[in-house]
Order: C-alpha cells, then sequence, then structure tokens
C-alpha cells in the first residue's frame, strides 16, 4: 500500500505547524522486536504502580511517543488529537491566538517572527525575543506543541508573556487573544514600475493569492512590470506544494525541487508546467535573511538555479528537510521527517543555506540589539548536510544571525517599510540594472 502523505517544509515553529493525511503503515517497516515491547510495558507498569503521584498509562504512553520523536531530529514530533486540530487550523491560516512564530533555543521558546497585524505586534514583541514564562509558569523544558496549547485560546481572554530580550531584564506583556487569519501574501507597486510582494508563509491558499497579486500589479503598471521584488525575509517555510506552485509563477516550466527519501518509492523530482508561469521575464530580486527556511529556499534555491532571479539579503536558515503529517487513526499524529530535499542543480542546503548572489546586511541600527537568531545547524539533532543529491557533504556552521527589529512605532513593521534598507538595495538595483535578471527560466 502507498503511504498517503503530505509534504510539509517549514521550520518546526509550532505555532504555525501543517497538516494532516491519512495514515497507513509503510510496507518498509519492520516492527520493535517482542522485548522491546516487554520493557516498555514493564517500565509503564512501574511507574503506574510505584510513583509518588498517580499518572495513567494514556498519559505516559503519549509522553513516550513524544520523546522518542523528538530525539529523532528538531523537526519531527509526535502530536495527540487537541495539537492535531491546531495543525488543521494552521493550515486554514485562521486561528485564535496571539500571532507568533517561535522555535526552541536550549529549552527555552524563542520568536523566530510576530505575524503582521496581530496582538503579537501590537504588544511589541520581536523576533530573537525568548519567552521565559507564560502567566507565571517557566517555559524551561516545555514542550513547544505544549506551550502553543497554552498560547492559544478564545479570543478576548488574556496571558501575561516574561520576555528576556537580548542584555535587557526580564518584563512582563499581557496578550490579548483573537483570531488570527494570517494573509500570506502582501503587494504593492513601487516608483518605477517595480512591483513588490512579500510571502509571510507557504500556506494552502498562497499560490492563489500570489497569482492575484501578481495579476494586480501588472494591471496598476500599465501591463507591463520593470521588475519584481520577491521577499521571503522572515518566512520559515510551508508545504511544499506551495511552494512549487509560487516557483511556476516565475519559470517557463521544467524542474523546482527534488525529493530525496530513504526508499525509492520517496524519492520525486517536482516540475512545473510552462503554462503556469504569470511573469516568465521580468527581471527580479529575492530577499533572504537568517529566518528564509525551507519552502522559502526551495523558491530561492530554485530561481537561483535556473537564472531567474539575483538572491539578495543574508544566507537564510539551512532548513532542508521534508516532514510528512501521518495521522494515526484518532490517536493523534505523527510529524515525521521521511526525506531532503535538492535544488534543481543538486545542491542540498540542509545546515548550509541559500547563499546570496549580492549580500546585503541589516544596518546595525536596524538590529535588535542583542538578540540573534540560530541557524539549523545550531540546532541540537540537526542532520549534516548530505552533499549533492547524495554525495559525502559536511556539517554546516553553527552560526547566528541578528534579528531585524521593528521600527518606531513599534506597530509598524520595518520589512517592507520605506525605511527597510535592503529593500531599498533591491528597488535600486531593479532600477539600475534595466534588464539585468532576466531569464529564460
Amino acid at each position: 500500500m502507498q503511504k498517503p502523505r503530505l509534504a510539509i517544509a517549514g521550520i518546526v515553529a509550532a505555532v504555525l505547524i501543517a497538516v494532516p493525511v491519512a495514515f497507513a503503515v509503510g510496507a518498509h517497516s519492520r516492527g520493535p522486536s517482542q522485548a522491546d515491547l516487554a520493557l516498555i510495558d514493564g517500565v509503564i507498569r512501574l511507574v503506574e504502580s510505584d510513583y509518588v503521584h498517580p499518572v495513567g498509562s494514556h498519559k505516559l504512553t503519549e509522553d513516550a511517543l513524544k520523546g522518542m520523536l523528538s530525539r529523532l531530529d528538531p523537526h519531527s514530533g509526535y502530536m495527540d488529537e487537541e495539537e492535531l486540530k491546531q495543525s488543521r487550523a494552521d493550515i486554514t491560516g485562521k486561528f485564535g491566538g496571539l500571532g507568533i512564530q517561535i522555535s526552541e533555543e536550549h529549552g527555552v521558546p524563542k520568536i523566530i517572527s510576530p505575524i503582521d497585524g496581530t496582538p503579537a505586534v501590537h504588544a511589541g514583541l520581536q523576533p530573537g525575543d525568548l519567552i521565559v514564562a507564560i502567566d507565571g509558569t517557566n517555559t524551561q523544558g516545555l514542550d513547544l506543541t505544549e506551550i502553543v496549547r497554552v498560547l492559544r485560546g478564545q479570543p478576548g481572554t488574556s496571558v501575561k508573556l516574561t520576555i528576556a530580550r537580548g542584555s535587557q531584564t526580564p518584563f512582563d506583556v499581557t496578550l490579548t487573544r483573537s483570531i488570527i487569519h494570517v494573509q500570506t501574501v502582501k503587494s504593492m507597486l513601487e516608483a518605477g514600475g517595480i512591483g513588490y510582494v512579500r510571502i509571510t508563509e507557504f500556506a494552502g491558499d498562497t499560490p492563489a493569492d500570489l497569482k492575484k497579486a501578481l495579476r494586480d500589479l501588472k494591471a496598476q503598471a500599465g501591463g507591463k512590470l520593470k521588475g519584481l521584488v520577491l521577499d521571503l525575509r522572515n518566512d520559515p517555510g510551508g508545504l511544499l506544494s506551495s511552494a512549487v506552485e509560487v516557483a511556476g509563477n516565475f519559470l517557463r516550466g521544467g524542474k523546482v525541487v527534488t525529493i530525496k527519501g530513504r526508499h525509492q518509492s520517496d524519492n520525486v523530482t517536482y516540475h512545473v508546467s510552462p503554462g503556469s508561469t504569470v511573469l516568465p521575464d521580468t527581471p527580479m530580486i529575492v530577499l533572504i535573511n537568517g529566518a528564509s527556511a525551507s519552502a522559502s529556499e526551495i523558491v530561492a534555491g530554485a530561481l537561483q538555479d535556473r537564472h531567474r532571479a539575483k538572491i539578495m539579503g543574508t544566507q537564510s536558515f539551512g532548513k532542508g528537510s521534508v516532514q510528512t503529517i501521518i495521522p494515526l487513526n484518532g490517536q493523534g499524529a505523527l510529524r515525521l521527517t521521511t526525506a531532503l530535499y535538492f535544488t534543481p542543480d543538486g545542491r542540498s542546503i540542509q545546515g548550509q543555506g541559500i547563499a546570496p548572489d549580492i549580500v546585503v546586511d541589516v544596518p546595525k541600527e536596524q538590529q535588535v540589539a542583542g538578540a540573534v537568531l540560530p541557524r539549523e545547524s545550531a540546532l541540537h539533532g540537526a542532520f549534516r548536510n548530505p552533499g549533492p543529491l547524495g554525495k559525502a557533504g559536511q556539517q554546516g556552521h553553527a552560526e547566528t544571525v541578528r534579528a531585524i527589529a521593528r521600527s518606531a512605532p513599534i506597530q509598524t513593521q520595518l520589512i517592507g517599510s520605506d525605511q527597510d534598507a535592503q529593500l531599498k538595495a533591491a528597488i535600486s538595483y531593479l532600477t539600475e540594472a534595466g534588464k539585468g535578471t532576466t531569464g529564460k527560466g
């Protein structure tokens, strides 16, 4: 039986996990030995009978699954039924919560990016902030999915976060939960007929929203854009299928990404048809930074390898693995790393990321003082880079990058604003280059 699946290509950020498929046991599975099963059963019985407080076997089983999956790599995990329900809400882009994307650093949740227009932005939360307590309860060592469960809730209810930011003294922030409706595509027409499109994550409706945005920009520009800036900064990824469709808007067909799994049947090369393109020749700049991950890196890598766009900014996050969500017949779901992906030229970005063609750093005054974001290679248990299409690779450097601050007033995003130095550099490049980055894809 072929294992049904939905591939996820994003940072395991827990506030925005992704979505379900039907469960089937893989044909390659041999199962645990009787001795292993006996050991697990024996330990559960001992805890049930002798632990200082009563603990049910179901709770112990769930915790055992969480421990087993989390030890594999930074992005695999077990979700109970409530967490699976949350993941379904994530993929619709509408849920009750605060509007933050988080990862884990040394056992403490760290904010990757607040989502535009949400309580997190209005409260002034910044990329790189550490959430050290929630309603007075220390977060050290808590599972990210459990933290998400606590952060979410009924709109109108409040939650108090204790934030550690750089070298500052930790401080409390009270946020009121609201319905988070994630608008993943934002666009505007810049001076000189240059279009600007920002993708904040790769959700199910992102490709359709992008096509509409591109067509609207062309209409606003009198039928033809002179250039396009595709902004993937602070985009943690999302659905693999969305990344492929997004890339198809700019390519005249052909290869986007190759997936290589453990078994031959898992190996797939994703192509797009020539008919999917909206802007096949418009000169392009793609903006990336250290928080551009996975699906973002798929798109940036494809456009770079196909000589369709110049990549500008700083080195990307370096997450080159794909997770599959496998529901377990009413008993939650696995989020399992099942493959690595490779760019059209066969490059793996795992632990290394996409290197920009044009390096443009964030000005010092626009960085969050003392705050840094880890790269994939710095995460505990991260995979080594396998090299080009399975050849021997090397471990990426465990680097960190400076987080981008928000401009004043605090509700205003620096990214995409008139103070955005990297965006200014991209527009200037397209203006001066004329035909510069046109490619046949």
